[in-house]
């Protein structure tokens, strides 16, 4: 029986790979699927057993699986095509008979307004009826997400947005993962729905003053409107639906769909998650 982690090559996989290996959990013991085998070279380094998982290819999924294994399910990034990929991976796990599958959703799930939900939904849906042992993992927001504002506010001394007043209650992917390698390793996490985020949520206008002191020079948040906001994104060179996707994802937090502050992320992890200013700090470097 083997830990699995379908999706080992992406940020927030190989993390929790990290944070599995400082567990305690044997190297051999867990099992890094992706499509690239050069990306999941250092963790055969590391002992960690390899394999390829591509979640539009069933036969591969099939391959990596094992009777009694437990899943982590991240969810993928192909977000035209993720509902079925999503359900590959699931039927798998079914024939597989695994023992207790993860996945990966999105902060309040069930009854956000934000843009990014109705794939989660499906994909908890259709893991509610496989009928498997489930934990649901309802991710916010990453810090990290703002890399490339914080790089963009460097050159302009400018953080664009049209989130007006709303809030953000976001982590490092460290935070998260540090979470999920806990629910991964001690019992008593089947049938649960974790919300998590970070413990403060703030507003853009602190995230430019937090901009300010990592980049060291004076940063003003330009408050937008959706319409305003999508024409700049254009401007600067964004495709038409890029640009109305970041925009509405701005319109979400303005509706404090990321504000959301239950604690389960520091239950999980035994700690305060990261401060804003601390997540920001290595972004700026």
């Amino acid at each position: 029986m083997s830990i699995v982690i379908a999706g080992a090559t992406g940020q927030l996989g190989r993390l929790v790979v990290g944070e599995l290996l400082q567990r305690g959990v044997p190297a051999g013991e867990i099992v890094a699927g992706g499509r690239s085998a050069e990306q999941l070279a250092d963790l055969a380094g590391l002992g960690v057993r390899t394999a390829s998982v591509d979640y539009n290819d069933p036969a591969s999924v099939d391959s990596a699986l094992s009777e009694g294994d437990t899943l982590l399910l991240i969810s993928g990034n192909d977000i035209q095509n993720r509902t079925a990929q999503h359900e590959t991976v699931i039927d798998a796990a079914v024939r597989a008979k695994v023992a207790h599958i993860l996945y990966t959703s999105v902060l309040a799930a069930d009854s956000t307004p934000i843009i990014l939900a109705p794939d989660h939904v499906k994909a908890e849906e259709y893991i509610l009826a496989s009928g498997l042992p489930f934990t649901f993992l309802r991710n916010g927001w990453y810090t990290e997400n703002y890399a490339a504002a914080l790089a963009k506010a460097r050159e302009t001394g400018t953080l664009l947005g049209s989130a007006g007043e709303g809030r953000v209650a976001s982590a490092t992917r460290a935070d998260y993962a540090a979470a999920i390698a806990a629910v991964l390793t001690t019992p008593g996490h089947e049938g649960r729905v974790y919300e998590l985020s970070g413990d403060y949520a703030w507003t853009y206008e602190e995230l430019a003053s937090a901009f300010s002191t990592v980049l060291g020079r004076a940063v003003s948040y330009d408050s937008v409107s959706s319409a305003e906001h999508a024409s700049a994104l254009e401007a600067a060179g964004l495709d038409p639906a890029t640009a109305g996707f970041l925009a509405a994802l701005d319109g979400n937090i303005r509706e404090d769909a990321l504000a959301l502050t239950t604690g389960d992320l520091a239950r999980l992890t035994g700690r305060p998650t990261t401060p804003l200013l601390d997540g920001l700090r290595p972004l700026a470097v």
